[in-house]
């Protein structure tokens, strides 16, 4: 069977290890959030991190530090690619480290200036539960108003920016702080550093030159210099889509479908070079066939995010579902995984993590703090679901 995974964010998270437990899971996928991004991760810092994980409660249930998400990718590299000697030479050694103590899947992005955006981290669903929601419509109030990128008016026809002026002369400046605040500084996990307007303008500058083409080539020459180093390690790299999988901010974003991948796996065909399955992300797009991505690249799946996104009316909002109702075939995903997974010795299994989990039930007391997308009790009703699919298949 896939391993049971659960993103946790170290000591500070509110989801503590117990609660993982009692979840079900048993493989922790984490980082050294606390190392600045850049800097190598020592051997040193991912042994204590992996004894707190491991032995830091004697006598519970055995949890393994099974998934590095992530070691971030310094801006310099998606930039410059190979020229960005210091920091490729820096994420090898982190790489290094994390082999050492026996972690063997790492998960990257290579998402320019913002990592996974949103518009919403609190949008009420029907039964009172909340969700993660990217509207485009405030997206686009975001870009054009508060942002003001010049050359956004070109992204965006007549409509959609009378709808997009409408939306931000309602807003209040609470309103749009908040805005600021869920675009630019950074969501949980992110792999960017947060970012006021001034600083965001200054970056998106500085990648004016960048096409996806370069943004590719950056990519592989990434990718030319640690995985060698990972495939003689054991580890496999496996590289988050760009969530949304589209372009944002007039960034390119090279990780948003199958033929994306196909390139970078024809141009680096190390088996180290891998990818990690979010089928929420890269089911925002319509024309993303997850269940034959699932088979079509198995053997180069280590790490799958299995949540669920429903696209909306316009075709390019969408909101985090319950985990087994969005647009993906979750099902089809999970019958291929499976049966890729039934392939591998035991040491190679298929880990998998609930994602983007609703606020819901007592995490939506206003006392409670809760990370947005990662609470507790809207993921454990995500594996529970998984789980009992994968059981079900399982039965048949």
């Amino acid at each position: 069977m896939m391993l049971e995974g659960w993103r946790w964010y170290g000591p500070n998270d509110p989801v503590s290890l117990d609660d993982v437990r009692q979840a079900g899971a048993s493989d922790i996928v984490s980082a050294l959030h606390q190392v600045p991004i850049g800097e190598a991760w020592t051997r040193k810092g991912v042994e204590e991190r992996k004894n707190f994980i491991e032995n830091g409660q004697p006598g519970r249930a055995q949890l393994t530090w099974s998934v590095v998400e992530s070691i971030p990718i310094p801006d310099d590299v998606k930039r410059v690619g190979g020229k960005a000697t210091k920091s490729i030479d820096a994420w090898i050694a982190s790489l290094e480290a994390v082999a050492a103590s026996g972690i063997k899947i790492i998960c990257y992005n290579f998402m320019p200036v913002v990592d996974w955006c949103r518009t919403d981290l609190e949008w009420e669903l029907p039964n009172g539960a909340r969700a993660l929601r990217f509207d485009q419509d405030r997206f686009a109030a975001f870009e054009l108003h508060i942002l003001q990128r010049q050359a956004a008016l070109q992204d965006y026809s007549q409509d959609a920016q009378a709808r997009a002026k409408a939306l931000f002369d309602k807003m209040s400046q609470a309103d749009i702080d908040y805005l600021i605040m869920v675009i630019a500084s950074a969501l949980p996990g992110s792999t960017t550093e947060p970012l006021t307007i001034p600083q965001f303008r200054d970056k998106l500058d500085a990648y004016r030159d960048i096409t996806p083409k370069i943004l590719r080539q950056h990519l592989v020459e990434f990718l030319a210099r640690v995985a060698p180093v990972a495939e003689q390690l054991g580890v496999s790299l496996t590289l988050h889509p760009d969530d949304p999988p589209r372009p944002l901010f007039g960034l390119p974003r090279i990780a948003s479908s199958a033929e994306d991948y196909q390139a970078l796996f024809d141009a680096v065909p190390s088996k180290a070079n891998g990818i990690c399955l979010c089928t929420g992300s890269l089911g925002v797009r319509a024309e993303n066939n997850l269940p034959e991505m699932a088979e079509r690249f198995g053997p180069r799946i280590a790490f799958a995010h299995l949540r669920a996104t429903r696209r909306e009316a316009d075709g390019l909002s969408f909101h985090e579902s319950d985990h087994l109702d969005g647009d993906v075939d979750m099902i089809a995903v999970l019958k291929a995984l499976l049966k890729e997974n039934a392939r591998r010795s035991p040491d190679q299994q298929i880990v998998f993590r609930p994602d983007h989990g609703h606020r819901m039930l007592d995490d939506l007391a206003a006392t409670k703090r809760t990370n947005p997308g990662y609470t507790a009790i809207g993921r454990l009703r995500g594996l529970a679901e998984l789980r009992g699919a994968i059981r079900a298949i399982g039965h048949r």
